[in-house]
């Protein structure tokens, strides 16, 4: 099956085989060698764009089972869109014709820990490249602290705010892009929005846009 050939549904199968290969402990490395660096020195043909949060623990191609041009990733610190992320993801589906985004948040992410704790009543002020990050997510927090009937951040739960701001996510980047939001109209593209478990290994898909 050629990069041309393949559907949303067709990636996003390939993907879940390649995260549960590493989950069981039996990756296969695929298209690691000389070979395959050789074959992608003049192009590249990615089967899905991957946007997630740049903790360490997050190492795309590891945790699907990827190999060298299989993936084009993107990467901030708590996954929150900017105009260079929007427009590095037009990029993987405008001109690379990728036909998934994959956008993954974790859980133990310290941009969401930070967002939440920023609330508090003597959170010492953030630097403020920080601040601009964190911010983009005090919206998830609020909702969530609306639901739970509460002011106090202490009775939140980090997992359920971190899900609450992928979907923001998902939303963001198809309010912002119309390249994007088209193609999802047209069938081409799919975006799925999943949590990593870092104990686990496994991405477990939370919201999906498209048909897979």
């Amino acid at each position: 099956m050629t990069a041309a050939t393949r559907t949303p549904a067709d990636v996003w199968r390939e993907m879940e085989r390649g995260n549960a290969r590493f989950v069981a402990g039996e990756p296969a490395h695929p298209r690691q060698d000389v070979d395959r660096r050789a074959e992608l020195a003049s192009s590249q043909a990615p089967h899905a764009a991957l946007f997630g949060c740049s903790d360490s623990r997050l190492a795309a191609e590891i945790i699907f089972d990827k190999g060298l041009g299989d993936l084009f990733v993107v990467r901030n610190a708590g996954q929150v869109i900017s105009s260079s992320v929007v427009g590095s993801l037009e990029y993987a589906v405008g001109v690379l014709g990728v036909p998934l985004i994959l956008v993954l948040g974790h859980d133990e992410c310290g941009a969401v820990r930070a967002a939440i704790d920023s609330r508090g009543p003597d959170a010492p002020p953030l630097p403020p490249h920080i601040h601009g990050l964190v911010e983009r997510i005090q919206p998830a927090v609020d909702r969530c602290l609306l639901a739970a009937g509460t002011t106090d951040i202490r009775e939140l739960d980090a997992q359920v705010v971190g899900r609450e701001h992928l979907r923001d996510t998902v939303g963001e980047l198809l309010a912002a892009s119309e390249l994007i939001s088209d193609a999802v109209a047209a069938g081409t593209l799919a975006i799925v929005g999943a949590n990593y478990r870092l104990l686990e290994g496994r991405a477990v898909p939370d919201i999906v846009v498209g048909q897979i």
